[in-house]
């Protein structure tokens, strides 16, 4: 799962702390050498001026009391953030966004910038719009670095994708669901002429997480009923290397190992258009119609079905 370029990041990211500690040490370096002329300067040039003038008194007074205050703000502040950053750091938290603004979209793909190339990405979502198609999307161009792209969406015809848009404000219908799927399809199925390994599976049940991961990251969004998911909060969280029991990355990204591995979600056969159904041992035991609309008109998804003679 890991990408092979971890070894190298994971060198880049080391350079870079010790250049940040270099110009730390330099800066420290500075200040304490300027200690001295400072202090020269307050006590025989301008603590005589301000003994002669009691205005500039009172606002040197002010001033190095705003100073104080301000200091003290700062180091409260820094304390709270530490608990809060070991916090998020047992989290394995590295980035959160509420909303798509600019400063959180540009945060967001600086994050990007910094990860190494991921070989593989699985991505479990609703329709797949927000991730494959939508414009706004910072994931799709790192999706297409990846050599191997699994990808489970919900079902088109199952109760679950039926709760899921019931719930949902009355602009959204299971139409525009059909058409944002059908969107995806054609995204992915051009990925493979591309040379990518793609695999398509789809779920019945009603959706919960929304999960992307990307080598050792992955990005989470919780599937509120009545909210679009794109409208949710979401998180990242990164694979600790040292200690992989710690965080919620583990967690997240065995439960799409899971929710993939499970015999109850069909595949997609993308030359066919069909799903295939198949048993525990992975044998195929029977294949029925994908069930979007075609030019507007709903497949007649039991006529479609048809079981494979047993061997």
């Amino acid at each position: 799962m890991l990408s092979g370029n971890s070894h190298s990041h994971g060198l880049l990211v080391g350079v870079r702390q010790v250049l940040t500690h270099g110009a730390i040490t330099l800066l420290a370096v500075a200040i304490a050498f300027s200690l001295p002329v400072a202090a020269k300067y307050i006590l025989f040039e301008w603590w005589p001026l301000v003994e002669r003038d009691a205005n500039l008194l009172l606002t040197t007074e002010v001033a190095l009391a705003s100073f104080l205050v301000l200091v003290f703000n700062v180091v409260k502040l820094g304390w709270d953030q530490r608990h809060r950053a070991a916090s998020a750091k047992l989290a394995s938290l590295v980035y959160a966004r509420n909303g798509g603004g600019r400063v959180a979209r540009w945060r967001e793909r600086s994050l990007l910038r910094r990860l190494p190339a991921a070989r593989d990405a699985c991505i479990l979502t609703l329709t797949g719009f927000d991730t494959f198609i939508d414009p706004a999307s910072s994931l799709r161009r790192v999706l297409e670095k990846a050599y191997e792209v699994r990808v489970m969406l919900i079902s088109p015809h199952g109760e679950g994708v039926r709760r899921r848009v019931a719930s949902l404000p009355s602009d959204v219908t299971l139409l525009s669901f059909h058409g944002e799927i059908e969107a995806s399809i054609a995204y992915l199925a051009e990925l493979r002429k591309a040379g990518k390994k793609v695999t398509l599976k789809f779920y019945a049940s009603e959706p919960f997480w929304k999960i992307v991961v990307l080598g050792d990251h992955a990005w989470v969004q919780h599937c509120h009923a009545g909210i679009e998911v794109k409208h949710q909060p979401e998180y990242v969280f990164a694979l600790q290397h040292r200690n992989p029991r710690e965080g919620l990355f583990v967690p997240f990204y065995m439960h799409f190992l899971n929710q993939w591995s499970s015999a109850e979600h069909q595949e997609y056969d993308f030359d066919a258009n069909e799903l295939i159904r198949r048993d525990a041992a992975g044998n195929e035991i029977g294949r029925t119609p994908l069930g979007v609309p075609i030019n507007g008109a709903p497949i007649d998804v039991q006529s479609g079905l048809r079981e494979l003679a047993p061997a």
